[in-house]
């Protein structure tokens, strides 16, 4: 009996002594209280960033040298993206909705912190009339249809719509070599038909017709030098839709003339 009694003993003795079969974890405070201030810092910056994007535009400079442009137009474009978020604001829109203004050539949009837009403007150079109310610019683009104001010194271009570039090219090619000459090219028209007619700074009209245009330009200038300069003053029109020379319009009546040894009609 006192063997098995001790026995039992000892088997508790084991049972007590022997380690637990599960352990509850021990807790890192330390870095559990680090990740806890590291989220609430980044829920504070995530909240500040959200009301930094959140604060509209409080004001807009305006650069660049212009006459065309006015301040209310530009206003009246940007008033629309002015309630958005300063950081949230898609300055491409801007630029955008800038550019399309008449006579703006260019537009750039900066942020100017805190809360400002910085725009720069750079308005179109005439170069040209189009037709009855339209302005080109340098590079044969037309970029108001409808002027209100036309300056009076720009030549007078005018053709079927579509044509703007391929009128305006020929237009600077021409009073380039006019220019040479001391004359200016004040009006090139290309009709409906695809004749085409220019008029100089001395009054003089000269018809090119619809064929070998370049090649009759070619011998316009070649007669200019050679023949009509001198008699400009008399000259009311040059015919040069002939195959092998011109005929020359005089503004004295009854005095009709060729300069060609032959003088057929007049090809189209």
């Amino acid at each position: 009996m006192l063997s098995r009694r001790n026995q039992r003993r000892k088997s508790k003795k084991k049972a007590i002594n022997a380690a637990p079969l599960l352990r509850m974890p021990q807790i890192k405070w330390m870095i559990l209280l680090n990740i806890c201030a590291l989220l609430g810092v980044s829920g504070l910056a995530y909240t500040g960033v959200l009301w930094v994007l959140a604060q509209p535009v409080k004001s807009v400079r305006v650069e660049g040298t212009f006459e065309r442009v006015s301040a209310v137009q530009v206003e009246a474009v940007l008033s629309p993206y002015l309630e958005q978020g300063f950081l949230s604001l898609e300055l491409a829109d801007v630029q955008a909705a800038v550019t399309a203004l008449p006579w703006v050539a260019y537009a750039s949009v900066r942020r100017s912190w805190p809360a400002a837009l910085s725009v720069t403007l750079v308005e179109q150079s005439a170069a040209a009339r189009w037709g009855k109310g339209g302005l080109l610019n340098v590079y044969g683009e037309l970029f108001v249809a409808k002027a209100s104001h036309i300056p009076a010194e720009l030549p007078a271009l005018n053709g079927p719509p579509g044509t703007e570039l391929r009128v305006a090219q020929h237009y600077f090619d021409l009073d380039a070599q006019l220019q040479q000459r001391g004359l200016s090219a004040v009006a090139l028209e290309l009709d409906a038909r695809g004749s085409w007619e220019l008029t100089l700074s001395n009054g003089i009209v000269v018809r090119l017709g619809t064929e070998d245009v370049d090649a009759r330009s070619a011998r316009f200038f070649t007669a200019l030098d050679r023949v009509l300069q001198p008699l400009a003053e008399q000259i009311n029109y040059v015919d040069m839709r002939y195959p092998n020379g011109f005929a020359v319009g005089w503004k004295a009546r009854g005095n009709a003339a060729a300069s060609a040894a032959e003088v057929v009609e007049p090809n189209a």
